[in-house]
């Protein structure tokens, strides 16, 4: 058995709102381990969901471009030591330069970027100069370019989140001043709600078996039948679905909508089909 320390109890309890009893009983029967102790929880209705901890901390901003046939775009976190840095216009200035270099070059990763070139200067260079500029230490976190029928992106708080989204269209101008509009708006809803994927598809298959685990022992607690408890399980998955897939969620700037109406919506207004595929979202530090 291991030994069940109060800086646990404490990390546990950060991380599912439980009481510090339950916790240390969730512990104790996970034998310590943490990830098991947050499913007992959850199986006891004490705990929502787990959320991450030991997030990093790195100040600075994420950008996101898309290309100017809207077919291609990048997302870019650059990192610095200080939030004053981080929101400098100069400073969102070099990631926006790094990230047209990307998306030109169609670059997804971080050490061949810093190779590449504009203008006889490399990526690596570019950053040097920023270091020197604002004097303060600079780092290319990450980078992800993508490619698709549309694209369009979006950026919140000015440079905390960077989103882009992907679609597949058919009868419609990725250019066009209401697609850009629409496609901003499902951007957005990504950055507030951070789905897990933007269909029941991209669920990972054993994140979706995880949870229909968890239902299905929430069930059993309840002690009504079986044939209920199954109901209950199946009905707890279709709302996890509809919270954590984009295209099932309500719209947020029109609740009475799921983003997959407010799409059908806009492409019968466009006279087009439109689809979304999948969505990039970098939160700073994150």
């Amino acid at each position: 058995m291991a030994a069940i320390t109060a800086a646990m109890v404490k990390e546990l309890r950060e991380l599912t709102g439980a009481g510090m009893m339950e916790c240390k009983k969730a512990l104790n029967e996970a034998d310590g381990d943490m990830d098991k102790a947050v499913d007992v929880l959850r199986t006891r209705g004490l705990a929502a969901a787990a959320k991450k901890a030991g997030r990093a901390t790195n100040e600075g901003t994420v950008t996101a471009i898309v290309a100017e046939d809207g077919k291609s775009g990048v997302v870019l976190e650059l990192n610095c030591e200080t939030d004053f840095v981080g929101m400098n216009e100069k400073f969102k200035a070099y990631a926006d330069r790094i990230a047209g270099i990307a998306l030109a070059n169609k670059c997804s990763d971080v050490e061949a970027l810093k190779e590449l070139s504009d203008n006889g200067e490399t990526v690596a260079d570019i950053i040097t100069d920023a270091v020197h500029v604002l004097g303060e230490n600079a780092n290319l976190a990450r980078v992800k370019t993508v490619e698709a029928g549309a694209v369009c992106s979006y950026i919140h708080m000015g440079g905390k989140i960077g989103v882009l989204v992907q679609f597949d269209v058919e009868g419609i101008d990725p250019t066009s001043a209401d697609f850009v509009a629409y496609g901003r708006n499902v951007a957005m809803q990504v950055a507030a709600i951070s789905p897990v994927a933007a269909n029941r598809e991209g669920v990972p298959a054993d994140a979706v078996e995880h949870e229909r685990a968890i239902y299905v022992a929430q069930a059993a607690e309840s002690g009504k039948p079986e044939n209920i408890q199954q109901k209950m399980a199946e009905g707890r998955l279709e709302k996890f679905f509809k919270e954590n897939c984009l295209t099932e969620q309500d719209y947020v700037k029109n609740p009475d909508q799921t983003i997959a109406q407010y799409t059908d919506e806009v492409a019968k207004q466009l006279g087009g089909s439109i689809k979304v595929v999948d969505f990039v979202r970098f939160a700073l530090g994150a």
